[in-house]
């Protein structure tokens, strides 16, 4: 490997150095993936329950075992891999307070992780608490299969973080997040869900490096058969708008994409599950990998 293979090493795996804050992974300083781990929603994105308490549990596994640059070639290095595995609750208070005709509601989440990074011979291991997600939100239901819900979570950075360490907990710096997310869920027939998002992140005081812009959505289509269970496909696109600003900056910007199988099981007396396995492709400037995503709701 060349001198200069290596220096793009260098400024890329810092950037790797990662996941789920909030769920979050990593922003794309560094041509990491982004701040959101891409891909997490599947099935009823967009649907707000009723008022009251609800929790909802994620958990997964993300493996990355190739880093992408601009033209799509492998700059991994010797014994390069990423996996992260994160259990992360959820909970949303919807409030009987209407706004601009939606429900009102607000929501955390916490992720717990495990993080192991290898490169180059070295393994870097870390557990804890990641960078931890808040925001309001308004929901509506225009009609009786059709929801969604306008939002913005904003990312707080209180994982361990270390500019050295591949397997930091949090990404050291706030972000914003405006959300909408709708969901079409006829009990017979299609479904379609998509949750889009755009990050705007603040300045890693640590690194002085300010992560670009992106645009990413979340989705998901399948068919209904009855019973509360849908079988179909889900994945994700990713496309970094603006550029990394400061000495830790990616050389390109980012994207990728990804698709797999999602199934969901729902019922009228709030229990939900969904799971998806998804595979990424056409990546560039940053890891690639596949991710295997559960989500569930158990009324209380």
């Amino acid at each position: 490997m060349d001198s200069k293979m290596i220096k793009r090493m260098k400024r890329i795996l810092p950037g790797v150095a990662f996941l789920l804050a909030a769920p979050s992974v990593v922003a794309s300083e560094g041509n990491g993936p982004g701040i959101y781990p891409d891909g997490l929603e599947n099935y009823m994105s967009g649907f707000l329950p009723a008022e009251g308490i609800h929790t909802l549990l994620y958990g997964g596994s993300a493996r990355y075992d190739h880093v992408r640059d601009s033209r799509g070639h492998d700059i991994s290095g010797p014994g390069f891999s990423m996996n992260v595995n994160i259990l992360a609750p959820r909970i949303i208070w919807v409030t009987e307070q209407r706004l601009l005709g939606g429900q009102l509601a607000f929501h955390s989440i916490l992720p717990l992780l495990d993080i192991t990074a290898k490169s180059y011979g070295r393994k870097y291991t870390r557990q804890g608490l990641g960078d931890i997600t808040l925001g309001p939100a308004l929901g509506f239901h225009p009609l009786r299969d059709l929801h969604y819900v306008l939002g913005v979570d904003v990312f707080a950075p209180t994982g361990n973080y270390s500019q050295s360490d591949p397997a930091s907990l949090g990404r050291n710096y706030w972000a914003v997040q405006p959300v909408w997310a709708i969901s079409y869920i006829p009990q017979q027939g299609v479904n379609a869900d998509i949750k889009m998002m755009y990050d705007v992140n603040r300045r890693n005081q640590e690194s002085h490096t300010k992560s670009g812009q992106a645009f990413h959505a979340d989705y998901a289509l399948g068919w209904a058969v009855g019973n509360g269970w849908v079988f179909g496909i889900g994945g994700y696109t990713f496309i970094q708008t603006t550029n990394d600003n400061g000495p830790n900056s990616a050389p390109a910007k980012a994207r990728a994409f990804s698709l797999g199988p999602s199934i969901r099981y729902a019922n009228d007396k709030g229990w939900l599950m969904t799971l998806k396995w998804q595979k990424e492709m056409d990546v560039r400037n940053r890891p690639e990998g596949s991710q295997l995503y559960l989500k569930a709701s158990v009324p209380l």
